[in-house]
C-alpha cells in the first residue's frame, strides 16, 4: 500500500486531488492533507509518506521553507500553478510535476512514473529555487555612463558586446560607440540576461545578436565574427572549456 501525504492549502484542490489518487489507486493510503509550512515541517519530521504532494504557495508561506528546516528524502511530485517558462526547473529537480487544474490522466502517468521508481530519490531542491529564480530575475536594462563631462543613458540590448582591455571595461554599441565601464565583466555576468548574452573567455561578454559568423577553429574552439568587429588586440575567440555551454546556448 502507498501511503501519501497532501500539502495544499486550498481545501477544494486537495480534497480533489485526494479524491482522483483513490480512484486511480483506492489501496493508497492518504496519510494526511496538510495545508501550511509549520504543519508539514512538524508533520514529516514524524511521519514517513512513500510520496509527498507538494503545492507551492502555502497558507503561511513558500513550501521551499520545509526544506529549509528538515532534510526530505521522499519523492515529491509537485502541484503548481507556475506557467510553462518556469516547468523545466519542475522537470528537472522533482520525480514529476502536475501543472494546475491537475487532470486525471496526468496525474495517472505522474503515478505510474513513481511505480516505476525502485528507491527513494532526494529532489534537487536547491536547484529547483536557483533556476526559478533565475527565471523571475529583473536583469539590467539600461547602463547610465560618463563620457567626458556629460552621462550617456545606454539600453542593454543595444550593445554588441563587453570587452576588458588594459585593466579597463568597455561597451560598444551596435552603432560601433565605445564607451568605458565601472563594471567589471564578472559583476556584468550577474546582471546581463543569459538568454541575450554570453561570456566567451576572459575578456569578452556577446549579444547574441552581435553574431555574424562562426567557424571552427583549432582545439574544438569556435571563432566568431561580430558586427561591429571586435577592436585590435581583442580575439572573439569561444574558449575550450566554454565551447560545449556555448553551443547549448546557441542551439536553444
Amino acid at each position: 500500500m502507498m501511503k501519501v501525504v497532501i500539502i495544499e492549502d486550498e481545501a477544494l484542490a486537495a480534497k480533489h486531488l485526494r479524491g482522483m489518487i483513490l480512484e486511480i489507486q483506492p489501496q493508497t493510503d492518504i496519510m494526511a492533507i496538510l495545508d501550511s509550512v509549520q504543519d508539514s515541517t512538524k508533520w514529516l519530521k514524524t511521519h514517513a509518506p512513500d510520496l509527498i504532494f507538494l503545492d507551492i504557495q502555502l497558507a503561511d508561506g513558500n513550501s521551499f521553507e520545509i526544506f529549509e528546516e528538515i532534510d526530505v528524502v521522499v519523492p515529491i511530485i509537485f502541484t503548481t500553478a507556475y506557467d510553462q517558462y518556469a516547468i523545466k526547473a519542475f522537470k528537472l529537480n522533482s520525480i514529476d510535476y502536475l501543472l494546475k487544474p491537475i487532470r486525471q490522466d496526468a496525474l495517472r502517468a505522474s503515478l505510474e512514473k513513481y511505480s516505476k521508481l525502485h528507491q527513494a530519490v532526494q529532489p534537487d531542491i536547491s536547484g529547483l529555487l536557483q533556476t526559478l529564480q533565475q527565471q523571475h530575475k529583473q536583469y539590467k536594462q539600461r547602463f547610465l555612463l560618463h563620457f567626458g563631462e556629460t552621462l550617456r543613458k545606454v539600453e542593454t540590448l543595444d550593445v554588441a558586446y563587453f570587452y576588458a582591455q588594459d585593466k579597463g571595461v568597455y561597451l560598444v554599441t551596435f552603432r560601433a560607440q565605445t564607451l568605458p565601464m565601472d563594471h567589471s565583466l564578472s559583476q556584468l555576468e550577474e546582471i546581463l540576461d543569459p538568454d541575450k548574452f554570453f561570456r566567451i573567455n576572459r575578456q569578452m561578454i556577446i549579444n547574441e545578436k552581435s553574431i555574424e559568423k562562426m567557424h571552427a577553429y583549432s582545439r574544438s574552439r569556435i571563432k566568431i565574427d561580430l558586427t561591429p568587429s571586435a577592436p585590435k588586440g581583442i580575439k572573439a575567440l569561444v574558449s575550450i572549456d566554454r565551447t560545449p555551454v556555448f553551443k547549448d546556448w546557441i542551439d536553444q
